[in-house]
C-alpha cells in the first residue's frame, strides 16, 4: 500500500458525498452493513457498541492488550501490573469487538463483486489522546497510559488498515481518529500540555497517511486552529456560528488540498424530519465563510457531510433517517459543485 492523496479521494467521489461519524444503533450487524452500503456515498464501517459494549471505540482499542481482560458481555478489566506499553498488540477479527468491522468487509466484497460497490470506505479508531485519558481514568499512571496509547493506536491502525485492504484489495481507505478529549484541551486541569497533544495526534494521522486518507473528528467544536495543526487532511467540523471565527484557518487548509468534513445533519436537541432546516445552516455558514474570506468553489467542492455526531444512542429508525437527510444534503452539495465548475467554465 502506499500514500492516498486527497485529490486522489476527491476523484473518487462525488462532491458533498456523505458518510457516517461515530457509532449507529444496529443490533444486527448484516444489516447495519447493507445500509451504510445503500444509503452513504462515503460507506463507513459501522461501529455497534448498542450490540456489544466491546464495540464501543475505547473497549475496541484495549482487547488484545496484556493486562487487559475482556469479560463475557464486553466489560473490560485492566491490571495495571502488567500492562506493558512495550508489548505487541494483537488484533483479531474473530473477536468480538470486531463484528460490524469484520461483517462489513464480507458485505462489502460481496457487493465489490456484483458492481454494487465501487468506491473508498471510511472507519473510525480512538486517537491517543483520548485513549490515554481512558486508561489514566481505569488506575494506569499517566507516563505508562499515553506510551501504551500511543503504540497501541498506531499498531491497530496498521492491522485494520491492513485487514480492510485484503478484503478490499486496493481500495482507497479513509481513517478518521476519534478524539472527543481534545474538545477540553485548552481547559485548566488538561493532563497534556496542547502542545504534547496535538504531537500525539499528529503521530497517529502520519501513521495513517503511509496507505490512507486521514482525518481528525472532535466531538463538539473545540479549537479548530490546533486540530488542523495535528495535520489532518480531513478535518470534521460542526456548523457552528464560531467556525466563523476560523475562516482563514480553514481557507489555508483547504488551498493545500484538505477537505471538511460539514457535520450538518443535528444529532442531539430537534432532530431534522427533512432536508430543508439543515440546508439552511450549511448555506448560511457557506455564505458567512465567503464573506469572510473563504473561496465558495473549493467550500463545495472539497466537502463530506456527515450528521454532527454519532447515533449509537438514538433508534435504528431516527439514525437511518438522519443519514438518509445527510445524504440529500450531498447531493445539493454536488449540485452547486457542478454548477461552480460550469460557471467558471471548467
Amino acid at each position: 500500500m502506499s500514500p492516498v492523496s486527497t485529490s486522489t479521494l476527491l476523484r473518487s467521489i462525488a462532491s458533498g458525498a456523505s458518510t457516517g461519524i461515530g457509532g449507529l444503533p444496529h443490533l444486527d450487524a448484516g444489516e447495519a452493513a447493507d445500509f451504510v452500503l445503500d444509503v452513504m456515498g462515503i460507506p463507513a464501517i459501522p461501529t455497534l457498541p448498542r450490540r456489544s459494549p466491546a464495540e464501543s471505540y475505547v473497549n475496541k482499542a484495549m482487547v488484545g492488550m496484556r493486562g487487559v481482560t475482556v469479560g463475557q458481555y464486553g466489560s473490560i478489566a485492566i491490571d495495571v501490573q502488567r500492562l506493558d506499553p512495550l508489548a505487541g498488540v494483537v488484533t483479531d477479527l474473530a473477536d468480538d469487538a470486531f463484528v460490524g468491522f469484520r461483517t462489513f468487509l464480507e458485505r462489502a466484497a460481496v457487493a465489490r463483486r456484483e458492481g454494487r460497490f465501487t468506491g473508498p470506505v471510511k472507519w473510525q479508531f480512538v486517537g491517543p489522546v483520548t485513549f490515554g485519558i481512558a486508561l489514566m481514568r481505569a488506575g494506569v499512571a499517566m507516563s505508562v497510559a499515553f506510551e501504551a496509547a500511543v503504540r497501541c493506536v498506531r499498531e491497530r491502525l496498521e492491522h485494520l488498515i491492513a485487514a480492510v485492504d485484503a478484503a478490499l484489495p486496493g481500495v482507497i481507505q479513509v481513517v478518521i481518529l476519534e478524539e472527543p478529549a481534545l474538545a477540553g484541551m485548552m481547559e485548566a486541569g488538561f493532563p497534556l500540555a496542547p502542545d504534547t497533544a496535538i504531537d500525539l495526534v499528529s503521530g497517529a494521522l502520519a501513521a495513517v497517511e503511509t496507505s490512507a486518507v486521514s482525518g481528525l473528528h472532535v466531538c463538539g467544536l473545540g479549537d479548530i486552529p490546533s486540530q488542523l495543526a495535528a495535520g489532518p487532511a480531513i478535518l470534521c467540523v460542526p456548523v457552528h456560528p464560531q467556525v466563523v471565527d476560523s475562516t482563514g484557518y480553514l481557507m489555508r487548509f483547504m488551498e493545500r488540498g484538505g477537505i471538511v468534513a460539514w457535520g450538518v445533519v443535528p444529532t442531539v436537541g430537534p432532530m431534522a424530519t427533512t432536508v430543508e432546516r439543515p440546508w439552511r445552516q450549511l448555506s448560511g455558514m457557506w455564505c458567512e465563510l465567503v464573506q469572510h474570506g473563504a473561496d465558495p468553489v473549493l467550500l463545495r467542492q472539497q466537502a463530506i457531510v456527515t450528521p454532527e455526531c454519532g447515533l449509537a444512542a438514538h433508534s435504528r429508525s431516527l439514525a437511518e433517517q438522519v443519514h438518509r437527510i445527510a445524504a440529500e444534503l450531498g447531493e445539493r452539495v454536488r449540485d452547486q459543485a457542478v454548477a461552480s465548475k460550469w460557471v467558471l467554465g471548467a
